[in-house]
């Protein structure tokens, strides 16, 4: 079974709600043969690269409110967090454009390092004091590195604008396809939907759901024909 989780670096929910899910996860009795695959969505794709702000008086601007009102809702989510066992920082931290990040994901994900790697991402945004978005490639590479990626190859996918342009935004007009208008989304085996960092519990029914709704094969001819199996090929009998 396949799960897909489109997400953004910059999204806390996302950053939740994979703790969550993964919580879910692991008391999965299947959970060995759940393939996840992470999914691109930028969640401010017009910013320009070099364009970095603090967090709170952003969101008070971009949802009219108070500093006050703003910082009240980081602090929530510092809770949040801690209840998943995450460190999260509530004070200074800044917001850019993750396009950058979305396509060394998919490098990483061609090298089987992309859980890994956005794990990384993830708590360097959320839970360190150094800045994810005002150090530039440097900072990238040296993350890509600590997620067991080969610094040169990951600082040359950076210095292409062109490489894994393409599959950053083939994930994300699947996303727009599939109605997903937020992060975290979590689609399992393109058959049910669950949307937002919901507890543990819902991701544990919609695992269970999926799994159980998975087709057996269906063979098409029962009959006696030749093959190949543990214990060598059939022999053609000619009479």
């Amino acid at each position: 079974m396949r799960v897909e989780i489109w997400s953004d670096i910059a999204c806390p929910w996302c950053y939740v709600g994979k703790a969550r899910f993964e919580k879910a996860l692991a008391a999965f009795p299947h959970r060995d043969q759940v393939e996840v695959v992470h999914r691109s969505f930028e969640l401010d794709p017009g910013r320009a690269k070099g364009d970095v702000q603090p967090v709170v008086p952003l969101l008070a601007k971009k949802y009219g409110m108070s500093e006050a009102q703003a910082q009240a809702g980081e602090d929530n989510l510092g809770a949040q967090a801690a209840g998943e066992g995450l460190d999260y920082r509530t004070r200074d931290r800044d917001h850019g454009n993750t396009f950058d990040m979305h396509r060394l994901l998919h490098f990483a994900k061609e090298h089987g390092r992309q859980d890994q790697l956005i794990q990384i991402l993830y708590r360097a945004n959320f839970a360190e004091e150094r800045s994810l978005f005002s150090e530039g490639d440097a900072r990238l590479v040296d993350l890509a590195v600590e997620a067991g990626l080969d610094a040169e190859a990951a600082r040359a996918v950076l210095a292409d604008p062109d490489a894994y342009a393409d599959e950053v935004r083939a994930d994300e007009r699947e996303a727009a396809e599939l109605g997903a208008t937020g992060v975290p989304f979590f689609v399992l085996d393109r058959k049910y939907g669950v949307s937002g960092a919901q507890p543990a519990e819902v991701f544990t029914q919609a695992l269970t759901q999926a799994w159980g709704e998975r087709s057996p094969l269906k063979l098409v001819d029962q009959g006696d024909a030749a093959a190949c199996g543990p214990d060598g090929c059939a022999v053609p009998q000619h009479g």
